[in-house]
């Protein structure tokens, strides 16, 4: 027991603050806004006079910076927008700790407000895909285009998933999560979302590991992974935007027969599967998924 303790007490890794994080990850594109209280981090790229710009929404325990492949090749052509959502990022936590969907849509309605921004591709993966498509159906009118990437929504069973999601729902276990986080479990949690591991570079754990340990986000991570919220899909029914559903054919967290359950329910869509890809396509093969946005949107636009 005495021995458990020592090992636990080397283990743990403090917060990180959010100040350290903007020294070491902040670039001159980062900008920051207050909504519902919280310094939000963003980035808004490309040309101002792009009228219906892309938002872009990341997943469970990701940043903005999952976007960066993709928005350097979507930026040369249209505007660009990024956030951490709140509980992940520099963004920090939600100060009322409310991680539900509509928490999550409401922040985003405000956020495009003071952006004033009328109408936007909008562009969501895992969680951010769930986040976009209620967005979608509670404010059907600010979204031309909606791209939906490896999305949750359908209640997932039988499948391996994120040995770190897995860990986080256990009692007991996930509140030493809060204190211990072992570089080896991120560096393997980022490795089952990829389906090719070799990917994975030592500076892509660094990134996922500091923003996991900013202060307040590990805390976050457990109570929006253990909140127990019922999703009506029936709601996609609803949604008339054009929308392209993207699919890694290795998702190990959300399986790919979740992107046919998605076109059955969306009227107007279309399924891409890509091979050889996990959860997050849009690190894997960065190129593709941009050329499939890029074609979907300028044929939904008239060719344009």
């Amino acid at each position: 027991m005495a021995l458990l303790l020592t090992a636990t007490v080397m283990l743990i890794q403090p917060d990180i603050h959010a100040e350290v994080l903007k020294q070491r990850y902040a670039t001159l594109q980062s900008a920051f806004v207050t909504i519902q209280g919280m310094s939000v981090h963003y980035m808004d790229e490309g040309p101002r006079s792009d009228t219906v710009p892309f938002v872009l929404l990341h997943g469970t325990s990701s940043s903005l910076f999952t976007w960066n492949a993709t928005t350097s090749i979507w930026s040369q052509k249209h505007r660009v927008l990024r956030i951490d959502l709140p509980g992940f990022g520099i963004t920090g936590p939600h100060l009322a700790h409310d991680y539900r969907i509509e928490s999550y849509v409401q922040f985003l309605h405000q956020f495009l407000v003071s952006r004033k921004i009328e109408r936007c591709h909008l562009v969501g993966n895992s969680l951010g895909g769930l986040i976009a498509w209620n967005f979608a159906v509670a404010y059907p009118e600010k979204v031309d285009k909606l791209i939906l990437i490896d999305a949750a929504g359908f209640k997932v069973s039988h499948v391996k998933g994120s040995l770190g999601f897995t860990l986080a729902r256990i009692p007991v276990i996930n509140n030493i999560l809060i204190w211990v986080t072992p570089r080896a479990l991120v560096r393997k949690s980022v490795e089952d979302v990829y389906g090719n591991a070799s990917l994975v570079s030592d500076e892509l754990v660094d990134q996922y590991y500091d923003m996991a340990c900013r202060e307040g986000n590990r805390k976050a991570l457990i109570k929006r992974l253990n909140l127990n919220q019922h999703i009506d899909t029936a709601l996609l029914k609803k949604i008339k935007a054009p929308t392209l559903i993207i699919w890694g054919d290795q998702d190990r967290l959300i399986p790919i027969e979740h992107a046919f359950k998605f076109k059955q329910h969306l009227l107007q869509s279309q399924v891409v599967v890509l091979p050889a890809v996990g959860h997050v396509p849009m690190e894997e093969n960065p190129k593709e998924v941009a050329e499939e946005v890029h074609q979907f949107i300028k044929k939904q636009s008239g060719g344009r």
